[in-house]
């Protein structure tokens, strides 16, 4: 089981905190020598695969990680250029990791404010009134719950649809965040979590949550 990421959004559809907590298992890495045998090229500011398919590396798939250091979007670790660099003999041989193209996090914050666009409707559309919005939505490689505070806030969690105890899991979010983040007199409602007390006690009740797969009382 797996639980992908957590999401925090406040009332106004602001994302005030993301946290991924899972690998993909699609991710390929190998060791190539020059010239490369595959065709990359540069879209939407990453590196992608533009043509050939090789050992678990597919078209589409993206440059992650450049001899075990990651890649931001075009970038190398050092500032280097990854086309520029790939591009050089004398770096080669060279491990490259691919896989599915990570969230930027402009794409992070624009997803979390459709969310809650689409949460607001979700209310609207109810035929009874006080409806509690999108608890859950459902597809064939995940599922998204999220749960949301009288205050407007919402948890969301991304997880492996056949993941127990998300709802116990959500409200052990919602707990930290009472705990760790409102608590802290450094803290301004609203504005993005930047707690270390809150980022470790989140990652450990993600641990929990994977292993036990619900909360007991004591929890």
């Amino acid at each position: 089981m797996a639980i992908f990421s957590v999401y925090v959004v406040n009332k106004a559809g602001g994302l005030i905190y993301q946290l991924d907590s899972y690998a993909p298992r699609a991710e390929a890495e190998k060791t190539f020598s020059y010239p490369l045998d595959l065709l990359l090229k540069l879209h939407d500011e990453r590196v992608l695969v533009a043509f050939g398919q090789r050992d678990g590396i597919r078209v589409g798939h993206a440059v992650l990680a450049i001899n075990g250091i990651d890649v931001n979007g075009k970038f190398m670790g050092d500032g280097k250029e990854v086309l520029e660099y790939l591009g050089n003999p004398a770096n080669y041989p060279v491990s490259i990791r691919f896989g599915r193209p990570r969230l930027t996090s402009n794409e992070k914050l624009m997803l979390a404010s459709m969310f809650h666009s689409l949460f607001a409707i979700g209310s609207q559309l109810s035929p009874e009134q006080g409806s509690s919005g999108i608890e859950m939505l459902e597809t064939d490689t995940f599922k998204l719950h999220c749960f949301q505070t009288l205050t407007g806030i919402k948890f969301v969690v991304l997880a492996d649809p056949r993941q127990a105890g998300i709802d116990s899991l959500l409200r052990k979010i919602y707990e930290i965040y009472s705990d760790f983040a409102l608590k802290n007199p450094f803290y301004s409602l609203e504005m993005p979590i930047r707690c270390e007390l809150f980022d470790q006690n989140l990652k450990l009740a993600l641990e929990v949550a994977e292993k036990a797969g619900t909360f007991g009382p004591g929890s």
